[in-house]
């Protein structure tokens, strides 16, 4: 079941990522964590309304940690190789 929470995550991420590599040409480092909540809430409504999870609640907090935490990982990798 977790596995499934984290290959919805990333389909989620990829296609919204590619929709603002198209429109957009450069977010501000300032707009990642909004991307990332907006990724985790839509990641939580897929999760909730295909019967991956049946509490809204949970599947928003699990999403939401999974987002963010994803988010801060890239961050320390980034700043590790600067």
């Amino acid at each position: 079941m977790e596995i499934t929470y984290v290959v919805i995550i990333a389909i989620v991420a990829y296609i919204l990522g590619a929709i603002t590599k198209i429109f957009i040409d450069a977010v501000p480092n300032k707009y990642i964590p909004i991307q990332n909540v907006i990724v985790g809430v839509i990641s939580a409504l897929i999760c909730y309304f295909t019967g991956v999870e049946p509490n809204l609640l949970q599947a928003l907090v699990l999403c939401l940690v999974a987002t963010m935490g994803a988010g801060g990982m890239a961050d320390l990798i980034d700043i590790k190789n600067k």
